[in-house]
């Protein structure tokens, strides 16, 4: 018996002293903050840098906006003159000859100014679609920046949830020690084999959710899938740079999609333009050409010029006119009444987003205190468990605090990030 309980001491002190070493090795990997955290953000901006170049859905804006452009010289450009052969087939017989063919000309001319306004609402038109283009541009740099924050989270998770497997390994060689002493029952080892069990069907999840994650990435950047992917050791916690109050003053003047209102507008000032000058008169100018032939003398005819030949287009037909204006003016109010509900949906949420980043600054401080404090708990724990003065549920029930708060501290430094990220998407920037 008395060898029984030295064996025991001697497997107990080894436990002891490599657990204690261990945690301390853990909250250190777990508590490690800004180091390489340069380094990440540049690798995060070259991640941005490829998905702007690749990333086919904002390509596609941007042909858009380019087709946009393309309109303001066909818009401002004249009708295309009409240009009309005539051909007598018996020649009209003339005091100085028979006509043989005509030949006429006629250029139209809209009313003064009536092309200037068609150029600058197709130039606002194009604007606007540049707008939708950077709109597109924000909101992909915040979903990769998203979706790598997302990635760094279920990263950490794996390894927190590996460690803590090995931890429970560690407990049921402890358990197995002193069910052999006949100090416990097996049930001790059969909760511990339960745990591990547990956990590793949360990591087998987490490495699927993973490799979802990491195609959705790839994705985003229009890369192959087999591309690996950098993701720190431990992300920054830095703090929004602006107030929230100039945060959302920045919103109000630079947010893509208000702006892109705000050019639309603009657009439809022109169009009502274009849409009054259409009820005024429009212009054409020609001229004819006729070759006249030889007469029944012999001798060579006249050819009769007949220039300038003018003309109007007189708008006789008011109703269409004035109706061409009218759904101008309703489509100028019902644009002011989009930029206001746009503006009332942005800040809704702004105020969600500011709510998500000052919620995750507050985690950040709390799971930082609840794990030194679960951390320093479990070691007593651990100790007087081995000393016979613990039941193992409190140990089982303390692991799994540690485990939550470090896997909360992650996530709260990763959600704290993509706050950030959303309010400077909402901000245009």
């Amino acid at each position: 018996m008395n060898q029984d309980k030295t064996i025991y001491i001697k497997k107990l002190m080894k436990f002891i002293k490599w657990n204690s070493a261990y945690y301390i090795y853990l909250f250190l990997f777990i508590s490690f903050y800004f180091v390489s955290a340069a380094n990440a953000q540049n690798e995060l901006s070259n991640y941005l840098q490829t998905a702007a170049q690749n990333n086919p859905g904002l390509k596609a804006k941007f042909n858009a906006y380019m087709a946009a452009l393309e309109v303001a010289p066909q818009v401002k450009a004249l009708p295309d003159p009409q240009v009309a052969f005539g051909y007598f087939i018996q020649p009209v017989e003339t005091r100085v000859g028979p006509q043989e063919f005509k030949f006429s000309a006629i250029q139209m001319f809209p009313w003064f100014g009536t092309l200037k306004a068609k150029e600058n609402a197709a130039i606002q038109t194009a604007k606007a679609k540049y707008e939708l283009f950077e709109e597109a541009k924000s909101m992909l740099y915040n979903d990769v920046r998203s979706t790598w924050y997302n990635l760094y989270f279920n990263n950490k998770a794996i390894d927190i949830t590996k460690k803590n497997i090995d931890i429970l390994h560690t407990f049921r060689q402890l358990a197995y020690v002193k069910v052999e002493a006949g100090l416990v029952s097996a049930v001790d080892e059969y909760r511990i084999e339960m745990e591990i069990g547990d956990l590793e069907n949360q990591l087998a999840l987490l490495r699927d959710k993973h490799y979802v994650l990491e195609v959705l990435f790839n994705k985003l950047l229009n890369v192959d899938n087999q591309t690996p992917i950098v993701i720190p050791n431990d992300l920054w916690t830095t703090d929004f740079y602006l107030s929230k109050n100039a945060a959302l003053d920045s919103l109000r003047m630079n947010n893509h999609q208000l702006l892109s209102i705000d050019l639309q507008m603009e657009a439809l000032r022109y169009k009502k333009e274009v849409a009054d000058k259409a009820g005024k008169p429009n212009f054409s100018l020609g001229l004819d050409y006729t070759m006249v032939g030889k007469g029944e003398n012999n001798m060579a005819g006249t050819d009769a010029f007949m220039f300038p030949k003018v003309g109007i287009t007189i708008p006789l037909y008011r109703n269409k006119y004035k109706a061409m204006v009218k759904e101008v003016v309703y489509l100028e109010t019902a644009k002011k009444n989009e930029k206001a509900n746009k503006t009332n949906v942005l800040e809704t949420l702004f105020e969600n987003g500011w709510k998500d980043y000052k919620d995750g600054d507050r985690r950040i401080g709390l799971y930082k205190s609840q794990l030194h404090l679960a951390q320093k708990s479990l070691k007593i724990l651990e100790t007087d468990y081995a000393t016979g003065n613990r039941n193992f549920e409190e140990i089982l029930r303390m692991e799994r605090k540690y485990l939550k708060y470090a896997l909360e501290l992650e996530k709260a430094k990763a959600d704290k990030q993509a706050a950030i990220s959303f309010i400077t998407y909402l901000m245009g920037n």
